[in-house]
């Protein structure tokens, strides 16, 4: 049952946290305290694991902070307000941002950017308006992770990080807005722009990359190349709009050759959605001279710094980064949730289980293993 306590009191309730860099996850009693000022306390419903939450716990290319409580791309029900919060009410139906918005610093009033100066992403495991956590276990602080903590029944963000959606759209299938969808689907539009008739090759067909296939679709690009090491994924990828699927370990030459002699010089655009540098150059490598671009959309696991030769860029090709495809969250996450409402965008092919929240370490699993897209994370009622 929703609050209808005006002065909000601590919450006791189930956590997944992880006390070690790979360590399973173990179910905790928490304190999660009242909203502060700003800030917005949220009865967590449903949570996908986004690969970047396994790269972060394995501590692969990443600050150590533990015991921490992962899980970023949520859908939440407003449990209640903290002083000075007035475009939210408990019974609000809501998404996480692991990015915010406050709506009012430079990168929020231009045209240009995504990166908001206040509510950016937050890589210390804290609060953002007062560097502290929301989480405790008998008085010892757990951290957050990029500012939302979803493995958790309840978890309080910032305002500027959620948004604010429609009560009629599915929590349990719109919480991959929350990232991975969001990210690949404006990438396509947003970072490339990608121009009907265009040439494509994605390097990587989770989530990300499949999104990243049907946004090049619904753009009208004429090839839409996938290049995955898995051949379960081939048929699936289909369904995304791949034309071409190739499983690079098969090649007889390298794939950046393979892609060149098939598309008569290069593809007009290419995505890295694997969170490898060194695909970043087979990437660039696999784009045309004068006007390729690539984009790169994946967290390194390890060797985070990338090498390229200045050839690439002399002859007129680009690298371009892309967080969260571009959107502004609060501003532009909206528009995406009408369109799969009205079934515009698929989401729901992309979650291939759905497990209760005392399987989370299941999740953790099937993703390590290369077993499943999106696993989606049910909290109890």
């Amino acid at each position: 049952m929703l609050s209808s306590i005006s002065t909000p009191a601590v919450i006791t309730c189930k956590a997944a946290v992880a006390w070690g860099a790979g360590e399973a996850l173990v179910m905790e009693e928490v304190e999660v305290s009242p909203p502060q000022p700003m800030e917005i306390r949220i009865k967590v419903v449903a949570t996908s694991l986004c690969r970047s939450d396994v790269t972060a716990w394995l501590s692969q290319a990443h600050i150590r902070i533990f015991p921490r409580i992962f899980g970023h791309e949520a859908s939440g029900i407003v449990e209640s307000v903290g002083q000075g919060v007035t475009e939210f009410e408990p019974g609000d139906h809501v998404l996480t941002l692991f990015t915010g918005e406050c709506m009012k610093c430079k990168h929020c009033t231009s045209n240009k950017s995504n990166m908001c100066q206040v509510l950016g992403l937050e890589r210390q495991g804290l609060m953002h308006s007062d560097h502290k956590t929301r989480f405790s276990i008998k008085g010892k602080p757990i951290f957050h992770y990029c500012a939302v903590s979803s493995f958790s029944e309840y978890t309080v963000v910032h305002s500027g990080c959620a948004v604010k959606i429609s009560s009629t759209a599915p929590l349990d299938r719109i919480c991959l807005l929350s990232c991975g969808v969001a990210a690949g689907l404006g990438a396509a539009w947003k970072v490339a722009d990608i121009s009907e008739g265009s040439t494509v090759a994605i390097f990587g067909l989770g989530t990300v990359g499949l999104s990243v296939a049907q946004g090049a679709k619904l753009r009208g690009a004429s090839r839409i190349i996938g290049i995955d090491i898995n051949p379960e994924k081939s048929e699936k990828a289909k369904a995304f709009g791949v034309t071409d699927f190739l499983n690079s370990s098969e090649c007889k030459e390298p794939i950046q050759q393979v892609i060149k002699r098939i598309t008569d010089g290069g593809a007009d655009y290419s995505f890295e959605c694997i969170g490898d540098t060194d695909m970043i150059t087979t990437a660039l490598q696999s784009c045309c001279d004068g006007w390729g671009m690539t984009v790169t959309l994946g967290v390194p696991k390890v060797k985070p710094v990338i090498t390229a030769h200045y050839a690439f860029f002399l002859t007129g090709r680009t690298l371009r980064g892309s967080l969260f495809g571009g959107w502004k969250p609060k501003s532009d996450i909206p528009t995406l949730v009408d369109m799969y409402l009205k079934k515009e965008i698929q989401i729901d092919e992309l979650i291939t289980h759905d497990l209760p929240f005392e399987d989370v370490n299941k999740a953790f699993d099937l993703m390590r293993e290369g077993n499943c897209l999106r696993c989606v994370i049910h909290m109890p009622k």
